[in-house]
């Protein structure tokens, strides 16, 4: 009977780790990062609280399904897709950095759906 209830203790706090590890990553993003997805996808899309709300949102959902180490990598490719020269063609061409990008662009799908 001692072992049952070390076992049932055992997976009770292994529950609650698990609990308290789904906050966190979902809010892994810094606040300066939700901040600068709001600004560009103001900038892009309009000003107003509706258009202030639909971003938060659509950066919270993003966080949601990528880790933010995931997103700054997928931002990096982006941003190094656009500089030009022979060396920045890795960023456009190797499997990596596509999928990285895919993964990126699915969740700003996502977002775009459930929150625009």
């Amino acid at each position: 009977m001692m072992r049952f209830g070390l076992l049932l203790c055992a997976g009770l706090l292994a529950m609650s780790a698990d609990a308290q590890s789904v906050p966190e990553t979902i809010n892994d993003y810094p606040t300066e990062a939700r901040a600068d997805y709001i600004f560009g996808c103001m900038a892009a899309n309009g000003q107003g609280q509706d258009v202030l709300r639909k971003c938060a949102c659509s950066i919270d959902r993003i966080a949601s399904i990528l880790p933010y180490a995931q997103y700054i990598e997928a931002e990096t490719v982006l941003s190094m897709q656009q500089t030009g020269g022979e060396r920045m063609s890795i960023f456009r061409t190797t499997r990596m950095a596509q999928d990285l990008v895919a993964e990126l662009r699915r969740a700003q799908a996502e977002a775009d759906i459930i929150c625009f």
